[in-house]
This record gives structure tokens, C-alpha cells and sequence, in this order.
């Protein structure tokens, strides 16, 4: 059975974290949820997060899946932490599928993993990705190798059908 991990914080985009919690587990696959210290969190309209791991010690070769959700506030910290973006890093070069929404765009950018690329995500960040030497691409769901970006919850549909697509062809 394939394995999703979802890295989340305090202040995470609640649709973006719940939407793809649930697609992945009715696509057949199991889902943890890492956050650091393990620590209970909400997001930012409410729901509450249940770690199922800590940050520390998650392994890539437990996982089929990434997923990124996004939250400004949450992403400001996220990226903070030098332990998720090796992790992110070392998870590309695995080649499997990385979903990234909205601000989750920052973690990638911040793992320099976007660079020639075609990346969606928030439009406040359009810049932040050019910067960082990708090709900012807005449409419902922007498929690019091993990265499936969108820029708004509004195209969770697309995007999550754009992701677990991408999983079948693993």
C-alpha cells in the first residue's frame, strides 16, 4: 500500500490540509502527518491537527507521496526549519511526487527545487518564484516532473486528481 506524508504547522490552510488528507486515504493510501515536535495544532479557521509523526527522524523511503499544504502564517515558520527542507530536498531528488498548494510554493523554494521549472502557486509569491528561476504558471493544477503546484484551494479538485494521477505512473 502506498504512503502519503503531509508536513503541516500551526496556522495551516484548514482546506488545504484537509481536502488531501482525506482524497489520498480514499485513493487507497495510507496518510501521516508530521509536524514538529509532534505537537497538536490548529489551523487557521479552526480544524485541529493530530500529529501522527514528529518532523524529526521522518525517513523518505517510508513515503510513495508528499504533500504541502499552504497557510502564510504557517509557511513563515515551516521554512524556518532546516530539517523540512533537507527533507523536501532529499524527497525531490527521489523523484517521487511532491504536492505543493498556495503558500506550500515557499517550502519549495526555500529547498531550491524550482529552479527551470514551471511552479504555481499563491499569487502574493508570484515574484518569490521567479526569483528562485522557475516559471510561474497559473492554472488549476501545473504538473512539472515530480511537482504537481496549484495556487488556491479553489482548484483543490484539479489539483489533488492531477497528484494522484501522477502516483499511478510511480
Amino acid at each position: 500500500m502506498k504512503k502519503a506524508l503531509i508536513i503541516a504547522g500551526k496556522d495551516t490552510q484548514d482546506h488545504e490540509f484537509i481536502y488531501p488528507y482525506y482524497r489520498v486515504q480514499e485513493a487507497g493510501m495510507e496518510v501521516d502527518v508530521a509536524v514538529r515536535n509532534k505537537e497538536i495544532v490548529k489551523c487557521n479557521l479552526g480544524i485541529t491537527i493530530y500529529p501522527t509523526r514528529d518532523i524529526a527522524g521522518i525517513n523518505i523511503n517510508d513515503y510513495d507521496l508528499l504533500i504541502l499544504p499552504g497557510g502564510a502564517k504557517a509557511m513563515e515558520k515551516i521554512r524556518r526549519d532546516q530539517e523540512v527542507i533537507n527533507f523536501i530536498r532529499a524527497f525531490n531528488d527521489t523523484g517521487k511526487p511532491i504536492a505543493s498548494i498556495c503558500h506550500a510554493t515557499q517550502l519549495l523554494i526555500s529547498a531550491k527545487v524550482v529552479r527551470g521549472r514551471k511552479i504555481s502557486g499563491y499569487y502574493s509569491i508570484k515574484d518569490d518564484i521567479i526569483n528562485a528561476g522557475a516559471m510561474y504558471v497559473d492554472l488549476p493544477a501545473v504538473v512539472d516532473g515530480n511537482i504537481v503546484s496549484t495556487a488556491h484551494y479553489k482548484d483543490l479538485g484539479p489539483w489533488m486528481k492531477a497528484v494522484l494521477e501522477l502516483c499511478k505512473k510511480q
